[in-house]
């Protein structure tokens, strides 16, 4: 019986949950300072939303580690704007789920694009606060000629 009690106590413990108030407003606030960090190209901001052990995978299946992600930011290519849209969060103890949609304006060598992407990100909360250590695009597909979204 104590196994029982034990394992429906982890299971609510562990399942996921909407956030309360005060956690959505840091998860929120951590994928602001990621956004924010991308649009100013800003490396040291950036590097305390990212963990160390981060997995960044983008819609084209290019995979980074936080140093490579960190060094794209000198590149010739960057973000214009980002638009988050839709976002939803799910909490797991100190991990949160964040999926959603988010355009990326993006700049390549003064070529101007629109990367319409679903995205998952995994946040989880440390010393150092929430920080992302996996992220998972997927491209929405073009539609066909004449055809609409």
């Amino acid at each position: 019986m104590k196994k029982w009690i034990l394992f429906l106590v982890s299971a609510t413990i562990l399942s996921a949950a909407n956030p309360d108030a005060k956690t959505e407003k840091e998860i929120m606030a951590t994928m602001e300072a990621y956004k924010q960090a991308l649009l100013k190209r800003d490396a040291a901001a950036l590097s305390k939303v990212l963990s160390d052990d981060l997995i960044y995978t983008h819609s084209s299946n290019l995979h980074q580690d936080k140093a490579a992600v960190l060094e794209a930011l000198k590149g010739n290519s960057f973000q214009e704007e980002i638009d988050f849209k839709d976002l939803k969060i799910r909490v797991y103890g100190n991990t949160a789920v964040v999926v959603g949609d988010v355009d990326f304006h993006n700049n390549t060598a003064g070529v101007v694009s629109v990367a319409k992407l679903n995205v998952l990100h995994v946040l989880v909360k440390g010393p150092q606060g929430w920080q992302l250590v996996a992220r998972q695009a997927v491209r929405y597909p073009e539609p066909a000629p004449g055809g609409k979204k």
